[in-house]
């Protein structure tokens, strides 16, 4: 984040800078525009309660205990928020991670007085992970990760402008996401077979705020605080035979396996954003 404050500190003296020279009469938010954005998105909590929901019956239904032969808890050391660094929860977990977030805008502004109301799309990318580990009796660990590959928007935004020339424009901003993302499983567990059902798609929301000065009568920059919040509830893994026995927990049930799937379906997280806009 120390890179968002700099560039933050460098975009208000850049606009006190700047603007002077190019002063405009009153020129309003009307018209089209497009840009790019980039900045930095936070990691996701880690603080909350994901484990894994099993189904051992394969009918579709989760929430099953699997149990070991003897009819213990075979997950009854538990889980953790990231991604296990040891077979036991004595190991820990490494932290989710956060990372860059950039791509393309556009979009269109009206203005009634001193309100801007406008609509924007955008297209780009959030290097964001986010996983969830659970541990067995084996001893034995087992992950699932998470991440954005592509992610897209559309978005209002309603604000106020202000300053000698209205040069200054502070709004809000929410709407529609939708975001391809990329999931993977890993377990240090030799004996069962695992098949992940790929890639997955998730739609949700956005909102925030931001605030946008014009340098130019057609050049403007920008800072954008966004929360995303994608239902990602499509990810699942088979825990197949391989080569474990009938005895082997995940097949006790049923012994075509059990299918588990992450219990939290929000991939939420936090973005800050740095804006360049040009009009027409």
């Amino acid at each position: 984040m120390k890179t968002i404050h700099a560039a933050s500190a460098g975009l208000a003296l850049l606009a006190t800078a700047i603007t002077p020279a190019f002063a405009q009469s009153g020129e309003e938010w009307v018209g089209g525009y497009y840009g790019v954005y980039l900045g930095a998105a936070q990691s996701p909590d880690d603080s909350g309660s994901d484990s894994f929901l099993f189904d051992t019956d394969l009918d579709g239904r989760y929430g099953d205990t699997v149990r070991t032969a003897a009819g213990a808890d075979a997950f009854s050391p538990g889980f953790c928020n990231g991604a296990a660094r040891t077979a036991t929860p004595d190991g820990g977990c490494s932290s989710n991670e956060g990372g860059a977030d950039f791509g393309l805008r556009g979009g269109y502004d009206w203005q009634s007085g001193n309100w801007v109301f406008g609509v924007l799309g955008e297209y780009g990318t959030v290097d964001v992970r986010d996983a969830v580990s659970a541990y067995s009796t084996t001893p034995a660990y087992y992950t699932m990760f998470r991440k954005v590959d592509s992610l897209a928007a559309i978005r209002g935004r309603v604000g106020m402008a202000f300053g000698p020339q209205s040069e200054n424009l502070l709004y809000l901003t929410g709407g529609w996401a939708y975001a391809r993302i990329d999931n993977d499983f890993t377990t240090s567990n030799g004996a069962n077979a695992f098949t992940g059902n790929g890639s997955s798609s998730a739609d949700g929301y956005q909102l925030g705020l931001g605030y946008e000065r014009k340098l130019t009568q057609n050049f403007s920059l920008g800072l954008e605080y966004l929360f995303t919040s994608l239902d990602d509830s499509d990810y699942r893994v088979r825990t197949g035979p391989g080569t474990a026995p009938a005895t082997n927990p995940f097949l006790i049930v049923n012994p075509e396996g059990t299918d588990m799937r992450r219990s939290d379906t929000d991939f939420d997280f936090d973005s800050v954003r740095l804006t360049a806009n040009w009009r027409f």
